[in-house]
């Protein structure tokens, strides 16, 4: 199954859904807003699928893409598992991490 995060208008990450479930999940644990938080496991749980990060107040989005930035690819290196599918894994993380990047270039 696909899945989506939208970044910003325009700037959406298209997924599998085991991809998309680790990004969640990782998100969960560490973010201060847990409203946010439990919506993003809501996702999960409901496998919805898909998630606006345009619909989290300004500070949680900022807070969503400082974890991505500096936390996601080195925890995805540590947690998934070693196989012939993790480097291509690794680059498509890197793209959701690429994508928080350009919001900011855009917005400021």
């Amino acid at each position: 199954m696909a899945a989506l995060i939208l970044v910003k208008p325009g700037l959406d990450w298209t997924a599998s859904g085991g991809l998309f479930d680790f990004t969640l999940e990782f998100l969960v644990p560490r973010l201060s807003d847990r409203k946010a938080a439990a919506s993003l496991q809501a996702v999960v749980d409901n496998n919805l699928g898909s998630v606006w990060l345009t619909e989290f107040p300004p500070a949680t989005q900022q807070e969503i893409f400082r974890l991505l930035r500096t936390e996601l690819i080195p925890e995805a290196k540590r947690a998934l598992p070693e196989s012939p599918a993790k480097a291509s894994a690794l680059e498509f993380l890197q793209e959701l991490v690429d994508l928080t990047q350009q919001e900011d270039s855009r917005s400021g």
